[in-house]
């Protein structure tokens, strides 16, 4: 007998630990029953991406003659709308939560304007001052990786270096891999690649895992954060698929945007992600972090994405190592709040 999903529902909200188990025995029926209290919908659920869509088309359910409550077949998947309400409202964080988010920032430059010289002050303006402590890391184009690695010696601050061709990835496969290689020869401790969007879009998704597999397979010990352009693939469906691929093959990290195209991020799309996370480190144990990118510039922003993080995968990822935001005027706004 198949399993409704408001009892799913019920009985994931009880134990969360039974999510993975209750998915998987809806996955592997292929078939869910969702109960309105008057018709019941047979749908036939062909990935988790679209179990996910399913659940947030279909409004609050009515109490049925189960007699669960309203909000119990959307809790196999999500914590109450009311929760992720209050997450992605967040009011300007305090001192101590504007210091936590500073430790999380990859303060970036991306410019056609970039020259040695703005990127070792950068470097410089990176590290911990007497009221605040050190970002996480600073990211830069793959040129600037052996100056970057020789400014931040010693500063226990992370080196990032996009590569794969940035922003767009055109460049034959070839070349994308020998520039990632190259950053990470250079002293990039952590690759930030973009992926093929147009491929992943028309369904080509063989390409974008292999591409992904390669470049992992090419940075050696260095961390990958895999750009998704999640503003691009724009189908909610589709962001969750491309997230899936990206672990699947070896991401650290899963990033919404390059911050080059828009939207870039939103909390939508910072949902989804987040989801997927927590179906794949339920099933595999292993741990995979979120770097929402593109467009975070004030403190506010900041501090609602952290706690959206924090909603939906737990205080856990709310440390630098699993969660990172993708700026390059953030820290202005958390100076302010720190009193930098």
């Amino acid at each position: 007998m198949v399993m409704p999903i408001p009892v799913a529902g019920r009985l994931c909200a009880r134990n969360p630990a039974t999510v993975a188990r209750t998915y998987t025995r809806l996955e592997d029926t292929g078939v869910a029953t969702l109960h309105n209290g008057v018709a019941a919908a047979t749908t036939l659920l062909r990935s988790r991406a679209e179990f996910y869509t399913l659940s947030r088309l279909f409004p609050p359910l009515p109490a049925d003659r189960h007699g669960l409550g309203a909000n119990d077949a959307r809790s196999v998947l999500m914590p109450d709308d009311s929760d992720l309400t209050s997450a992605r409202a967040a009011a300007e964080p305090a001192p101590e939560l504007a210091r936590r988010l500073v430790t999380c920032v990859d303060l970036t430059t991306l410019s056609g304007l970039d020259t040695e010289r703005v990127v070792a002050s950068l470097c410089a303006r990176a590290r911990a001052t007497d009221s605040r402590p050190a970002v996480a890391a600073v990211c830069v184009y793959p040129r600037f990786v052996p100056l970057a690695a020789a400014e931040l010696r010693g500063s226990g601050i992370q080196l990032a270096s996009v590569a794969t061709g940035f922003p767009d990835g055109q460049l034959p496969l070839t070349l994308r891999i020998a520039e990632a290689a190259w950053a990470a020869e250079a002293g990039a401790a952590e690759i930030d690649m973009v992926i093929s969007r147009g491929h992943m879009i028309e369904g080509n998704e063989a390409v974008v895992r292999e591409e992904i597999r390669e470049v992992r397979a090419a940075i050696g010990d260095s961390h990958l954060k895999v750009i998704l352009e999640t503003g691009q693939l724009a189908d909610p469906t589709r962001i969750a698929r491309a997230s899936r691929i990206a672990m699947e093959e070896g991401a650290d990290f899963i990033k919404t945007s390059t911050g080059k195209s828009q939207p870039a991020a939103t909390p939508e799309a910072v949902e989804i992600m987040c989801r997927e996370i927590a179906h794949y480190v339920d099933e595999t144990g292993r741990v995979v972090g979120i770097k929402p990118s593109g467009g975070i510039r004030d403190a506010r922003a900041a501090a609602s994405y952290f706690s959206l993080v924090e909603t939906v995968l737990g205080a856990a990822w709310c440390t630098p190592s699993r969660l990172r935001f993708g700026a390059s005027s953030l820290l202005d706004s958390l100076e302010a709040i720190t009193g930098a």
